[in-house]
């Protein structure tokens, strides 16, 4: 990528931010990778949201380890990234507009007193800074590729906590589905026979929890292939991790792409 959000507990941006970062758009291969919770940058615009230190280092502000394990997956498979830069508590990219999980005044356990009485005029202001641009610089990169008569595939990519409102999870990593479901089993029956991690179909979430928003936003509507991996963050804690897991993933994503080409 061209530049990396700020990953530090409580980071600060400036007042003027660009709030998403697109990486090697020259990529060779069609894939596209997708971060919507890749930073846990508090931009000054809006504060710390009366959150502590660690709590803005907390699962709940990002997706820990899943920046850099996108940037790994996207050497090892010739990928464009586009990553928010943004903590999801400021504004949550992989939500609509009209979702309270957009703006959330409360996240599993934490309260977040800075959005507990935003005002409409507010969360207008937060998607318009945020939201628009993100998703407008997504859609521009498909579009064009779409008119050079490509047919791009979108991969969103998430960490999820280990244990979540008290409960331990089983699974280490999770492969969601929308509508369409080719490509999300394929690299779940590839996982399940070579990763040697406890792997889910739409597990730790679905679709019905709300968190295929991008994917119905800008893969559904040009049928295109696309699928959302959620990785359990102790598996990607430090930047060595990361890359181990990259290395164990690639083959996995490679291979269910190459199976979709064949089917057409």
């Amino acid at each position: 990528m061209t530049a990396q959000p700020d990953m530090q507990a409580g980071a600060v941006a400036p007042a003027i931010f660009t709030p998403v970062i697109t990486g090697r758009a020259e990529a060779g291969s069609d894939l596209i990778l997708v971060c919507e919770h890749a930073a846990n940058t508090f931009p000054a615009l809006w504060g710390d949201l009366g959150l502590t230190a660690e709590q803005r280092q907390a699962h709940i502000a990002w997706d820990p380890g899943a920046l850099g394990l996108m940037q790994g997956l996207a050497v090892r498979l010739g990928a464009t990234t586009v990553a928010a830069t943004v903590s999801r508590l400021i504004y949550d990219c992989n939500r609509a507009p009209d979702m309270p999980g957009a703006m959330p005044a409360k996240s599993e356990v934490y309260e977040v007193p800075g959005n507990a009485a935003i005002t409409p005029a507010e969360r207008a202001a937060r998607a318009a800074a945020i939201y628009v641009p993100f998703h407008d610089a997504l859609h521009g990169l498909i579009a064009e590729r779409i008119a050079l008569g490509r047919r791009p595939v979108l991969v969103t990519i998430h960490s999820f906590t280990p244990v979540y409102f008290g409960q331990k999870r089983a699974v280490e990593f999770g492969v969601i589905h929308d509508a369409d479901d080719r490509l999300a089993r394929a690299i779940l029956a590839g996982a399940e026979a070579t990763s040697g991690l406890a792997c889910g179909l739409n597990a730790p979430y679905s679709a019905a929890d709300d968190v295929t928003h991008t994917l119905r936003l800008h893969a559904t509507p040009y049928g295109l292939a696309n699928a959302m991996l959620e990785i359990r963050n102790d598996l990607i804690a430090s930047p060595e991790a990361e890359q181990a897991m990259a290395d164990r993933l690639a083959p996995v994503i490679a291979a269910a792409l190459t199976d979709l080409k064949k089917e057409g």
